[in-house]
């Protein structure tokens, strides 16, 4: 058992009043996070044992998944060959959260070269797109980006995955497929996470083609196709524990599996997309599937307490963020020990640690997008002197003015992809890999590309549509993110590897639209600076805050008395019921261990 403590300012309160009017922000991050029940438990003064493994392990959002990926390492596989059927598999169970009409970014670490690499195999927004199309009598339409065909961007999670494979894998890509292929078409048990999903879809109404009115029951189980589609804007939605097949999916799994990613991206599967996008009204082309490219990116690298942190560069701002925020708390706390002392989520903490994020959040508003398309300084961000200039402005007793964090000029920028999962795989020859796939908000567009089974992103959301007007969440766009043919929206994934000289300490990342960043930093924390094992470090309560709105997001455990005096420091408070869906697996003495997210209905595997 291992003991959390809340530091210095421990109370016998575990709530506080919960404010009668939440601002925009608060409505915001509630929509992103409708998925996860709110009867989860998490005892915040003793944590189980973390599970461990002598060998590997994987961790993801759905114990199959983790299974699946475990099956490829006994099988002769690597972790990239694991990840790869991870992500597969996670696409069949939770399609709420990512899928093969997705993208997402990968950061691998392969022992033999001591060397880490970084794939972008992000969304791209098709040629044809323009800003005007998401405007309605001149004026912005927000849920053009959010359903339907005209928030479809360009997918590419298949791609992602089979360059990952061609490149590091041990085994033949078709061998990946083949457990996520067995789950489409031999059926499942829908996990809690999927049926609040779909019960949180439901109540949402459909789209404006749904029906209104309850329809009749639905058929026995297991459902086969992709009725939960149907069923759930028919406000009939899945029960935890109800057997669900997906044989349309099963039959794109075995196309991919005969003829490896070139089926996904031209032929028969190709045309589907191409037609569902085209009939609700999208423009995304045929040319746009076969020209789609993942790009490999130069990984960011900070240092942490003497260890090498390595995270994802533009289109993602996780990485930025992330080692902007180390970087600060690094200059403001140089001892080794100094952080620990302050105690874990007490106010002194907590103030120091928001302060960081605030920086790093205002940077990513002002100044990061699409690397291909803008100027970003990265070597300025990510520099040392940079951040003790940003160290030297935060006040022990207080908040700065909103314009005095990070670099100066610009509007905010924040955007949103709750429907996300991430894994993490260590394999025995000491091979890593930290991998965050989405297809943005819950459903992504709530459009399935015919008899395939493939849903569909709703990535064109994370775009700045119309820069300077804010979107349907009250959230102001940047330059930087506006939309563009053929561009990657600004994403907030942060797929993490913590080397020790040449050996992975832990890789980290996790899901919940920009809590992801706030969500893998404060796991990575508590395993480095708090020294909490896995399952405590993932299991301990989180903060949240992104710049503007000027609003510092808890956990209902963050105790009374710390919040008492964290508004005396001038922060607003508003709750939140979670913050952020996290995996890690961390490298200890005993071997690997990794934590089960309360979060979430995942589990980690291995040997």
């Amino acid at each position: 058992m291992v003991r959390i403590s809340h530091g210095k300012d421990a109370g016998c309160s575990r709530r506080a009043t919960q404010p009668r009017r939440w601002r925009a922000l608060v409505l915001a991050l509630a929509l992103l996070l409708p998925f996860f029940s709110t009867a989860w438990r998490r005892a915040t003064a003793a944590t189980p044992p973390p599970f461990r493994a002598a060998h590997a392990a994987v961790a993801s959002d759905h114990p199959l998944a983790s299974a699946a990926g475990v099956e490829l390492l006994r099988a002769g596989g690597n972790a990239i060959d694991a990840a790869c059927a991870t992500a597969l598999a996670l696409g069949v169970v939770h399609p709420f959260a990512s899928g093969i009409g997705g993208g997402g970014f990968a950061v691998v670490y392969i022992a033999k070269e001591k060397k880490v690499f970084a794939l972008d195999f992000r969304e791209r927004a098709p040629a044809a797109i323009r800003p005007e199309l998401y405007q309605r009598e001149g004026r912005l339409d927000p849920t053009l980006s959010m359903s339907g065909g005209l928030a479809v961007a360009v997918p590419g999670e298949v791609r992602g995955l089979g360059e990952l494979v061609r490149r590091w894998g041990a085994l033949p890509f078709r061998r990946c497929v083949d457990p996520a292929r067995r789950l489409a078409a031999q059926g499942f048990p829908v996990s809690w996470r999927l049926a609040e999903a779909s019960a949180s879809l439901a109540a949402q109404g459909g789209d404006s083609k749904s029906p209104k009115t309850p329809a009749p029951p639905p058929a026995p189980a297991p459902r086969a196709a992709d009725a939960i589609f149907d069923a759930v804007f028919a406000r009939q939605p899945f029960a935890a524990g109800e057997r669900w097949r997906r044989p349309d999916l099963a039959w794109t799994l075995d196309k991919l599996r005969a003829g490896g990613p070139d089926t996904f991206y031209k032929g028969e599967v190709a045309a589907a997309i191409v037609k569902a996008v085209k009939d609700a009204g999208g423009v995304l082309a045929a040319d746009d599937l076969s020209g789609y490219t993942p790009t490999e990116r130069t990984p960011l690298e900070g240092r942490y307490r003497g260890l090498r942190v390595v995270s994802m560069p533009p289109s993602s701002s996780g990485g930025v963020v992330l080692i902007e925020t180390l970087g600060v708390l690094s200059a403001r706390l140089p001892e080794a020990g100094a952080l620990a002392k302050l105690g874990l989520n007490s106010s002194g903490y907590l103030h120091l640690l928001t302060e960081a994020f605030k920086h790093g959040f205002a940077d990513r508003a002002r100044l990061l997008g699409d690397t291909d398309f803008v100027s970003v300084d990265l070597p300025r961000l990510t520099s040392a002197a940079y951040h003790h200039e940003l160290a030297a402005r935060i006040k022990d007793d207080g908040v700065l003015a909103r314009d005095a964090y990070g670099m100066a000029g610009g509007p905010a920028a924040v955007h949103k992809d709750s429907g996300t999962t991430h894994l993490c795989v260590i394999d025995a020859e000491g091979n890593a890999v930290a991998l965050t796939t989405t297809v943005n908000l819950g459903f992504g567009a709530h459009l399935v590309a015919g008899k395939t089974g493939i849903l569909l992103n709703d990535q064109m959301d994370d775009f700045s549509l119309q820069p300077g007007v804010p979107n349907a969440f009250g959230l102001v766009g940047s330059t930087q993110n506006a939309v563009a043919p053929r561009k990657r929206p600004l994403s907030s994934m942060t797929p993490t590897i913590v080397l020790d000289g040449d050996r992975v300490k832990l890789a980290v990342g996790a899901a919940g639209g920009p809590t992801i960043i706030t969500a893998t930093t404060q796991v990575l924390l508590n395993v480095l600076d708090f020294q909490l094992d896995a399952q405590a470090a993932v299991s301990a309560p989180r903060v949240h805050h992104q710049w503007l709105p000027e609003v510092l997001m808890l956990e209902p455990e963050v105790v009374r008395d710390v919040r008492e005096n964290l508004e005396k420091r001038g922060h607003k408070l508003r709750e939140l019921p979670r913050i952020g869906v996290a995996n890690v697996i961390v490298r200890t003495d005993r071997g690997l261990e990794a934590g089960a997210e309360p979060r979430s209905a995942g589990a980690p595997a291995g040997y």
